[in-house]
């Protein structure tokens, strides 16, 4: 980048046309959509990009070509991460893209209390198990973090296991696999031996209809119903985690913030122990843990 030439534009001049035009569809934090997009395109970071707004450099015609391609895009509600082509992760950078389900800041808090939970275990090297582990996130959370377990991942869609692949071979954690797999039979050979399940299983109800049209239009539907009362899934990860589970083990699943209560009740009555549910940063109820008898 550079100063504006006659076949070239002003940097800033683009990010506010550009923030401009998201505002005007409301996206919340048009501004930060801008830049990312335009770092995605000079190969940048954001903060680069805010440098050289302010310095007053330039984006050539055909990057600026890009960026109003990438707008229009976005102004459709497009998902920002499929038109980058990733979404961060805590310490990540995922892959993504049509098929499978956005990771969320949200679930970076489930993330934690499965980290956390697997740090404490009492073995040299504790396994864990991710089932429905769309991109990989909360499974390559835990291998990384955690990197004296050992972590098992399990999709059952092909277009979601797809990009875990792809993401588990970009990260390149030795101390984990990822299987395509129903999710009812995962892993026997894990019978009674893993010290934490771990699942953001579909929990929208098939009647509710998602606020944001990034996730109505764009989510895999696979990732986000989960039945009438949106836990049939749960149901599912409930029985499961009862049989790979060690006595002690932990489990960890993420849920909408009026689900918590229903899901204490449905953890109890199939066994667990001390259902307790968490908030996330914004004091939502996010995520419900219960301890294997």
């Amino acid at each position: 980048m550079s100063s504006p030439s006659p076949s070239s534009a002003s940097l800033a001049d683009a990010l506010r046309s550009a923030a401009d035009r998201l505002t005007g569809v409301g996206i919340p934090d048009a501004s930060v959509d801008a830049e990312l997009l335009a770092a995605h395109i000079l190969g940048t970071g954001r903060g680069a990009v805010q440098a050289a707004a302010i310095r007053g450099d330039a984006i050539d015609a055909q990057d600026a070509r890009r960026l109003d391609e990438l707008v229009s895009r976005r102004a459709t509600r497009e998902p920002l991460q499929h038109l980058t082509g990733t979404a961060p992760f805590r310490h990540l950078e995922l892959r993504v893209g049509p098929g499978v389900f956005v990771p969320r800041p949200e679930t970076e808090i489930v993330a934690q209390l499965a980290i956390d939970a697997l740090s404490a275990a009492a073995s040299p090297a504790p396994i864990a198990v991710d089932l429905g582990t769309g991109s990989g996130a909360i499974a390559l959370a835990l291998a990384t973090e955690v990197p004296h377990s050992r972590v098992f991942a399990a999709e059952n869609s092909v277009e979601a296991f797809v990009w875990a692949k792809e993401n588990f071979a970009l990260v390149g954690a030795d101390n984990a696999r990822v299987a395509f797999v129903d999710l009812e039979h995962a892993f026997p050979e894990l019978n009674g031996q893993v010290s934490v399940v771990a699942s953001n299983p579909p929990y929208v109800p098939d009647a509710a209809i998602p606020r944001d049209p990034e996730v109505r239009f764009f989510d895999p539907a696979a990732a986000l119903y989960g039945g009438e009362d949106g836990l049939d899934v749960v149901r599912v990860v409930s029985r499961v985690g009862l049989r790979l589970a060690h006595p002690g083990g932990s489990l960890v699943i993420e849920h909408g913030e009026w689900q918590g209560a229903a899901i204490r009740e449905l953890l109890t009555a199939d066994g667990w122990r001390a259902a307790s549910t968490h908030p996330d940063l914004t004091s939502r109820d996010r995520a419900t843990t219960a301890i294997a008898p």
